[in-house]
């Protein structure tokens, strides 16, 4: 068997397809609307869990199911990007996951519904095979700017999708979201189709080397696992922050429904546009400055969350200040480790991914548990934890 990490094959020299700012943004607005497939279910949670007859921390259980789902997609689909041709594979998961949130849009029960949401997030993975092909297709100098164009799409689809999903929840029901979000699957999918262009693998290797590469790479680059570390932790706050939400925005303090709940989604898609100019402080002061003030933002808006979330003014601002934070951040993080091994990048951006969603799946179950044991506080007290301890791992390999 060849080396898993010289089983690449010889540099191709044809000329690369075009990037275009419309493939460009094509690219950014797929990763939006898939990825969006994973957050629909957080301000309906609630909803979800009347409709069942279940406790508001079992019910948050369907966030931690599809970003399990999505983390085992990175694992065992996302490596493939630098194995097969990656146009046919994002082909193939949009018609996967179009049957998947049919499912969920039909279920009959929890346990079904939860089990289809495994599989909505072992599906839309295609963003992770979307970010790699992008890095490949763009110019050195700008690589970081377009990263950033084309996850801007990707958190604007986190963001929005809880919007969308609010909405369309409180006024048509909750079963609405997912049966509309299969349809534009199938409709992204024709679009696509006939615009993405062929990208060749560089792999040649068999899946079991595929597979151990991954062990190779993360042993091998000390970045990569600083990296994979910092971004777990800062999502796990950020999921913290999410998935807790709706049932806050519902307690006492504000007694608001899901559609509220979803319309801060659309106050937090602001920071997304911060998503290129990260990208661009990335190209020029570097990837771990970018990260650093990302990391504090972040800090700042848990502490303004935890003295202030009790005022609407106060919990808009840490929206704000949070989105900002988490995507300067993992941004950053992206752009640094695509430039690791650019033979790779499909493999790298899985260990990276991995390591991120890990931390938000742990965000997701772990916030559900302190919100009903502890409140508010105990919410933001462990999101300060979270992002101080993301600060100190990324300053210790600073040093």
């Amino acid at each position: 068997m060849p080396d898993v990490l010289t089983s690449e094959l010889p540099t191709y020299q044809a000329a690369k397809p075009r990037l275009s700012e419309a493939l460009v943004w094509l690219m950014a607005l797929t990763c939006g609307l898939v990825v969006a497939n994973i957050y629909y279910n957080q301000p309906l949670l609630a909803a979800i869990g009347h409709s069942f007859s279940i406790s508001d921390s079992r019910a948050s259980l369907l966030a931690t199911a599809t970003q399990v789902g999505y983390t085992l997609g990175m694992v065992l689909i996302v490596p493939l990007g630098d194995k097969l041709e990656r146009k046919n594979l994002i082909l193939w998961m949009l018609g996967a996951a179009a049957l998947c949130l049919t499912a969920a849009a039909v279920a009959p029960s929890f346990l079904l519904l939860a089990v289809a949401s495994v599989f909505i997030g072992l599906c839309s993975s295609v963003p992770q095979l979307l970010l790699p092909m992008a890095a490949t297709l763009a110019p050195e100098a700008d690589r970081g700017r377009i990263v950033g164009r084309v996850m801007s799409g990707l958190l604007i689809g986190i963001l929005l999708s809880r919007t969308v999903s609010g909405y369309v929840g409180a006024h048509l029901g909750w079963r609405t979201v997912f049966g509309g979000a299969a349809g534009l699957m199938l409709a992204l999918a024709a679009l696509l189709a006939w615009r993405l262009p062929r990208d060749r693998p560089t792999f040649r290797g068999t899946y079991a080397s595929l597979m151990q590469s991954l062990l190779t790479l993360t042993q091998e680059l000390a970045p990569l696992r600083r990296s994979a570390l910092v971004g777990g932790l800062i999502f796990a706050a950020f999921s913290v922050f999410w998935t807790t939400l709706a049932f806050y925005l519902a307690g006492p303090a504000y007694h608001y429904g899901s559609d509220v709940a979803g319309f801060f989604g659309l106050i937090g898609a602001m920071g997304a546009l911060a998503a290129p100019l990260a990208g661009k402080v990335a190209d020029t002061r570097g990837p771990r400055f970018a990260i650093t003030v990302g990391i504090i933002l972040a800090l700042v808006a848990y502490v303004g969350l935890g003295l202030g979330g009790a005022y609407l003014v106060g919990l808009v601002l840490g929206v704000i200040l949070l989105d900002v934070g988490v995507q300067a951040a993992h941004i950053s993080n992206q752009t640094l480790v695509f430039s690791l091994r650019p033979e790779a990048r499909s493999r790298l951006n899985t260990v990276y991914m991995t390591g991120y969603f890990t931390g938000g799946s742990l965000g997701s179950g772990v916030g559900g548990l302190v919100w009903m044991h502890f409140g508010w506080l105990g919410v933001c007290t462990l999101g300060v934890a979270l992002v101080a301890l993301a600060l100190l791992v990324h300053r210790s390999y600073e040093r």
